[in-house]
């Protein structure tokens, strides 16, 4: 009996290994840029030169603990220009490593962006607070503090994510957060009641939400310009009132007081986490349940699973029978809502009234915290975090008399915003589908 030879078959046990090494190979094969490496030592020759060798001889000292604490902590002291050294040499081992990782063509790991990050942030507070005419701050306090500006920014960020996880690109959380923002302070002015402008805010997010779904789901319209258009009409009609209306009769309309700060015993009193997670507004732990409860939905459900699916690969899910155009829908109108919520901080928590442009571009920071955080809610919560933290120290490094021109600072939260989007997020990919309309048959 003559036996032949066969080739093995693709899939088959034979075959396995050969296709393993081959996707291996294809992965491999998957082009590398020189986008973060490059960034990573511009600013890693930037923070060598500014922070280690122009850096200050004084001595930085944090403080921990506040006074209402219920227990205190010492006060860190660090020399300004060896700690700038150090650092700034780790951020150039950092970078150099990623270079290296690119003329390998590798990628580099996911760790290194944010690490060269924290460390970057550390020598750069270092150094502002080290040049300073008093060098001393309360790290407490300005750890606090950006978490607390971070909020509108969080509600942005996941605004976006569940609408972009949908197939949607919402440009118009910045119309959303200002929309929120007026209409929490005339319905809380007018009902002297904020919590009735906390929910009133949800509402007029959504209802901006829902001209985006309509003209770019129903009509097939650009989402971006309907969303840059959605911003503009939000922005000027909010001028208008608040001219018209508002500032006519200032205490009748534009008085809506302050959502009051809640302190939970004793673990408010905890150094540094207790103001943090402890002692919020209502605004406040909202951010932090709605950041939990998005994740759970988007990624520990069913609904999680049709939302992604809608997102990715909306003819399989139609197939499916998932109805793709109907979940974009609602799933726009509730990311609205949310942005509404955010921009409720800015009159019922931040201040007790309404002013033009109050949302500041918040709504496009959120856009980079979204991006950034690679359209995962917690990711985008910590990138919030980033913005709002620089947003914070340009206040207060400007009250502790920095060298640092108060311009530059001014722009800090927008100079970290283009070097995160440019630069740090390395291989993100937004949902296939994300700004694709979806035309049954």
């Amino acid at each position: 009996m003559s036996t032949t030879a066969t080739a093995p078959v693709p899939g088959g046990p034979q075959g396995k290994p050969e296709q393993a090494k081959e996707r291996k190979q294809t992965v491999s094969a998957k082009p590398v840029t020189w986008k973060l490496p490059v960034t990573l030592m511009v600013l890693a020759v930037v923070a060598f030169i500014f922070f280690g060798l122009m850096g200050p001889q004084k001595t930085a000292k944090f403080g921990v603990s506040s006074g209402g604490d219920f227990f205190q902590l010492p006060a860190i002291e660090v020399p300004a220009f060896l700690s700038g050294i150090v650092l700034s040499v780790i951020l150039l081992v950092l970078a150099g490593y990623s270079m290296v990782l690119k003329t390998n063509n590798r990628h580099s790991p996911r760790w290194l962006p944010v690490v060269f990050t924290v460390i970057f942030v550390v020598a750069f507070l270092i150094w502002v607070v080290g040049g300073a005419r008093t060098p001393s701050i309360s790290l407490a306090g300005l750890i606090a503090g950006s978490v607390t500006l971070a909020v509108p920014i969080v509600f942005g960020s996941l605004s976006g994510v569940l609408c972009e996880r949908a197939g949607v690109v919402n440009i118009a959380i910045e119309g959303q957060l200002l929309g929120g923002a007026f209409t929490a302070a005339i319905v809380a002015s007018l009902t002297d009641n904020p919590y009735l402008g906390l929910v009133a805010a949800a509402v007029a997010g959504a209802l901006v939400s829902m001209v985006l779904a309509v003209f770019s789901i129903k009509y097939v319209v650009n989402q971006i310009i309907v969303g840059v258009v959605l911003n503009v009409l939000v922005s000027g009609l909010t001028g208008f009132l608040f001219s018209t209306v508002m500032q006519a009769n200032k205490e009748m309309f534009n008085s809506p007081g302050r959502l009051p700060i809640i302190e939970i015993p004793i673990l408010s009193s905890i150094p540094v986490i207790g103001p943090i997670l402890f002692k919020q507004s209502v605004v406040g732990y909202l951010m932090y349940v709605a950041v939990i409860v998005v994740w759970i939905g988007l990624f520990k459900t069913k609904w999680g699973l049709r939302v992604r699916s809608v997102g990715e690969h909306p003819q399989a899910a139609d197939t499916l029978g998932i109805k793709v155009n109907a979940t974009r829908f609602w799933n726009v109108t509730l990311g609205g809502a949310v942005a509404g919520i955010g921009g409720s901080f800015f009159t019922l928590v931040a201040i007790d009234s309404f002013t033009k442009e109050i949302s500041g571009g918040r709504g496009f920071i959120a856009l980079a915290a979204m991006i950034l955080g690679r359209w995962n809610p917690i990711g985008a919560f910590f990138a919030a975090l980033l913005f709002g933290f620089a947003d914070n120290l340009q206040s207060i490094v400007t009250i502790i008399g920095t060298p640092v021109p108060s311009q530059f600072m001014a722009m800090l939260p927008y100079l970290v915003t283009v070097f995160a989007v440019a630069g740090l997020v390395g291989r993100s990919r937004p949902p296939a589908a994300s700004g694709i309309p979806y035309v049954k048959g």
